[in-house]
């Protein structure tokens, strides 16, 4: 993996090493602090170049577009809140995935797949272990955001989400978030609403480049992506784990995701 990834700088295949255990403590520290840490410069600037060619023909051809209207809960109703309520505010998100067995093969693929990596970011999150999903389609997706198109303000519904962004947009498709807006105890339906009409000033910007690894704690995080502009799509690519193994999607699931139960 040394030709990939930048294994001297993120000795992540060496987890005996004292360099591991500052990493380890470094990203823990950052995940503390932001909600969130990066890896910048995690693949290699060559690799991840032709990671972008890789998947560039394969979105163009095969690739699902996924186009929904949305709340930041992804839910028709929330109990307790009227309908009309600022927190319950519509936008629009649009996309076109890739399935991880449409990646076989791929730059991407084979990092999702390299061991180390689950067990590096289990020791980070304080976990016990980390497995691969086991669902042949959304184990690792390519989500591309081509101009005009977004991901909007949402919640996560996972704990923590991993991402690996490919190629950055020309101009645009940055990821914004806002943290400290509600706990598992405390939903802050009014603090959602203030910030979704834009008079929140606690809204971050994670300026990341393409190579960067990012994990990000976004179960209680409201965040989105930016619009894209330009003709320079953004292609970020999600890797799924869970710490248990073999996690799969029901059939319902991947047909709103991916257009297709298999």
């Amino acid at each position: 993996m040394r030709e990939l990834l930048d294994l001297d700088r993120y000795p992540i295949d060496r987890p005996e090493s004292p360099k591991y255990a500052e990493l380890v403590t470094a990203c823990q520290h950052h995940m503390a602090d932001n909600g969130l840490f990066n890896l910048e410069g995690f693949v290699r600037p060559e690799a991840i170049a032709r990671a972008a060619k890789e998947i560039a023909p394969l979105s163009a051809q095969f690739s699902f577009t996924h186009q929904r209207r949305h709340n930041v809960y992804f839910e028709d109703r929330v109990e307790g809140v009227s309908p009309d309520h600022g927190a319950l505010t519509h936008f629009y998100t649009t996309n076109h995935t890739l399935c991880d067995d449409q990646l076989q093969g791929t730059v991407v693929h084979k990092i999702y797949e390299w061991q180390p990596l689950p067990a590096f970011l289990a020791r980070v999150l304080k976990k016990e272990r980390l497995f691969l999903m086991g669902d042949p389609l959304a184990r690792a997706n390519v989500l591309e955001y081509r101009e005009g198109e977004a991901l909007n303000w949402h919640f996560d519904r996972s704990l923590f989400t991993t991402t690996l962004l490919v190629q950055a947009a020309e101009q645009g498709g940055e990821f914004e978030y806002r943290s400290g807006l509600r706990t598992d105890s405390d939903p802050n339906y009014d603090g959602v609403a203030k910030m979704l009409r834009g008079t929140d000033t606690g809204v971050r910007v994670n300026p990341q480049s393409a190579g960067t690894l990012n994990v990000f704690a976004g179960k209680n995080t409201l965040h989105r992506v930016s619009q894209v502009r330009g003709n320079r799509s953004r292609l970020i690519a999600v890797y799924s784990y869970y710490e248990e193994p073999q996690v799969m999607f029901s059939s319902a699931e991947r047909i709103g995701f991916y257009g297709r139960a298999e």
